[in-house]
């Protein structure tokens, strides 16, 4: 069975690229990535067609992770398209649950309730700050996303996250 997950931050070329990418990394690296479809948008569309933040990229790439994903909007068909849909802040938590059918409020998740250091918490957008944000961004990102597969490929995982 495959498992899909969209990742969703503002404009979709910082965090949530990042989110996509580090995920879909871990998951290969662990013989995973054939389980899970990985994939990352934005609640807005200012930035559709292009590739994440250079910043990004460059961060990414220096930990041996591509960032290869155009920027999108968030279409009413993710919502019964994935399985899961996380938010990396409570602004773009709150758009998404407006934007889904109700019927699709259970898929719709903070990211970061998976955090082990601050469950919960929003991820930083590191877009107008200096290259330490985009580090930040991507150490949380990474903490989280082991987290997440961990869950994900575990006995616990049942279709909804039950972080107790």
């Amino acid at each position: 069975m495959v498992t899909r997950i969209l990742f969703v931050c503002l404009g979709n070329i910082c965090r949530s690229p990042a989110a996509e990418g580090v995920f879909r990394h871990l998951a290969e690296e662990a013989g995973l990535g054939h389980v899970f479809v990985v994939d990352s948008a934005g609640t807005s569309g200012w930035h559709i067609g292009e590739p994440a933040d250079a910043r990004m990229r460059e961060a990414a790439a220096m930990r041996g992770i591509r960032l290869t994903s155009r920027a999108r909007q968030v279409s009413q068909d993710d919502f019964d398209e994935y399985d899961w849909i996380f938010a990396m802040d409570a602004t773009n938590l709150r758009h998404l649950r407006r934007q889904a059918p109700s019927d699709y409020h259970h898929k719709i998740r903070l990211f970061r309730e998976f955090d082990p250091e601050e469950p919960g918490a929003d991820v930083p957008d590191p877009y107008y700050g200096g290259p330490e944000g985009f580090v930040e961004v991507l150490d949380i990102v990474t903490r989280t996303s082991r987290e997440l597969l961990a869950f994900l490929t575990s006995d616990r995982h049942t279709g909804t996250h039950d972080p107790a």
